[in-house]
């Protein structure tokens, strides 16, 4: 593609050099450059691109995008204000704009994500429409899956998903919108064709200055959709997104458990096996039943029914789909075991998530609830004592352990999780493996052991060294040697 052509519509501050040249590829990766390539010169929160970009030209990059004031004779240099913003517009032109042709669905809010991407996929495939995934665990195009990196990627790798994913015919796809690629902007130049909110509670707030700040990141979301939004409105902040965005073009449609709400769930049962209700949409009424326990559960079926509502699937592939998925690996998955008592590992890193996983085990459990958690170092510092208090609140008995310690020493972030926590019935064991060894063993017939934080993740990063660990690998193991 020319430079020209590449750069089109692009708001500049100056531009140095021949534009009437092939580019062949972009990128903000030094590291992976190939010739006649563009490199996007990208400040970072430790690495500045414009530090590398005599490196670049070795590679054989012929142009650049940047935001200071730099330029070497022979060079194409293009100067933006924002380079971040820039390499969303371009990364678009690049690969054609290929949201202009792709149902792309966006769910964002801080729990619930990944389930409902998850599910999305299936109730659409089972409708026969071929659906492809972005999110935390992985990104899904066709047979090809690639292990996701953080939960929305980089707007060059964005942009080549969707090209790559309407190529192999796939028309939808469902996307996890983290706050992050939404202030970072990641999913500029997504036209998002619906909008899907789930909750907001205590997260990232080492990113963003408070929750208020948080939640208008999230809400960004619905200023980008097309074709419907959907808010859940038992959510304070779901309350404040809708009333910020009412009177937008984009109809919205709402759904709750609490609050009269567009689409409804009444008289709830919750299971150990699952979960079932009576549905209440305007058009009909059924009754749902899906294998995923936990009021949390009904939340994310209902936003998944509110979207294949606005999208006029029958209410029988949502039916038959609800009751036949397989869950998200991570996600309240029980590991099987043959002693009497239950383990459950789930990726609930967040206060709100912790307690309605908590919750959901309460309402099924004969025994006593254990729980092994341990929160993130180098993040959020202030939700570490409420999860220490919701531990102590909802489970029988605690261990204290490492999630993601990073750079943070672990004794420091356990002492952090103990300001919320005033009984005697837990106990700190740093090793996270030997947390674990320490809760089955203290298990007995009844008991549900609830390991939390990491979900599908099969590693722990501690320091700046990222080592295999799987919390259910680790399970398997000491029930098998047991």
């Amino acid at each position: 593609m020319l430079l020209k052509d590449l750069i089109k519509d692009l708001d500049t501050v100056d531009i140095k050099g021949s534009v009437d040249i092939n580019i062949d590829d972009i990128n903000y990766d030094s590291r992976k450059l190939k010739k006649d390539s563009l490199f996007i010169c990208i400040k970072g929160f430790s690495l500045n691109g414009h530090e590398f970009i005599s490196g670049a030209i070795e590679k054989g990059s012929t142009a650049f995008l940047v935001e200071e004031d730099v330029y070497i004779q022979g060079y194409t240099f293009i100067r933006v204000e924002d380079t971040r913003k820039a390499m969303a517009k371009i990364s678009s032109n690049f690969y054609k704009n290929p949201t202009e042709e792709l149902n792309l669905i966006g769910v964002t809010g801080t729990n619930g994500k990944t389930t409902i991407t998850h599910l999305i996929k299936e109730v659409l495939e089972y409708n026969n429409q071929k659906t492809g995934l972005i999110g935390t665990i992985k990104n899904v195009i066709g047979d090809k899956e690639i292990v996701a990196s953080r939960t929305t990627p980089e707007s060059v790798e964005l942009q080549g998903y969707f090209r790559e994913m309407l190529n192999k015919n796939i028309n939808n796809c469902a996307m996890e919108v983290s706050s992050h690629s939404l202030e970072l902007k990641r999913v500029d130049e997504c036209e998002f064709k619906f909008g899907i909110f789930t909750n907001l509670t205590e997260e990232h707030l080492d990113f963003h200055a408070d929750l208020d700040e948080y939640r208008r990141a999230k809400e960004k979301l619905f200023h980008k959709t097309t074709l419907g939004n959907i808010i859940n409105l038992d959510d304070d902040g779901g309350k404040k997104i809708y009333e910020s965005i009412k009177n937008l073009k984009t109809p919205i449609i709402t759904y709750a458990i609490e609050e009269e709400a567009d689409i409804m769930a009444k008289d709830i049962k919750i299971y150990s096996s699952g979960i079932e209700y009576k549905l209440i949409t305007p058009k009909y009424q059924m009754d749902i039943k899906t294998p995923i326990p936990g009021r949390f559960s009904v939340y994310n079926s209902l936003a998944v029914i509110a979207l294949c509502y606005l999208m006029d699937i029958p209410k029988e592939t949502i039916d038959e789909s609800l009751q036949n998925t397989n869950g998200v690996s991570g996600r309240f998955e029980s590991v099987d075991t043959d002693k009497g008592f239950s383990v459950i590992i789930d990726y609930a890193h967040t206060p709100d998530a912790l307690e309605n996983v908590l919750k959901t085990a309460k309402e099924f459990v004969k025994g006593n609830i254990i729980t092994v958690f341990g929160c993130g170092g180098d993040r959020d510092k202030t939700k570490r004592p409420l999860m220490g208090k919701i531990s102590q609140e909802y489970s029988d008995y605690t261990v204290i352990t490492s999630d993601n310690p990073r750079t943070e020493i672990p004794e420091d972030i356990a002492n952090d999780i103990l300001k919320g926590i005033d009984t005697s019935n837990y106990k700190v064991i740093l090793d996270r493996k030997e947390a674990i060894q320490h809760a089955i063993d203290k298990a007995e017939s009844g008991d549900v052991v609830i390991i939390a934080g990491k979900g599908h993740e099969d590693y722990q990063v501690i320091g700046k060294e990222k080592i295999h660990f799987d919390d259910k690998e680790v399970v398997k193991e000491i029930l098998g040697e047991e």
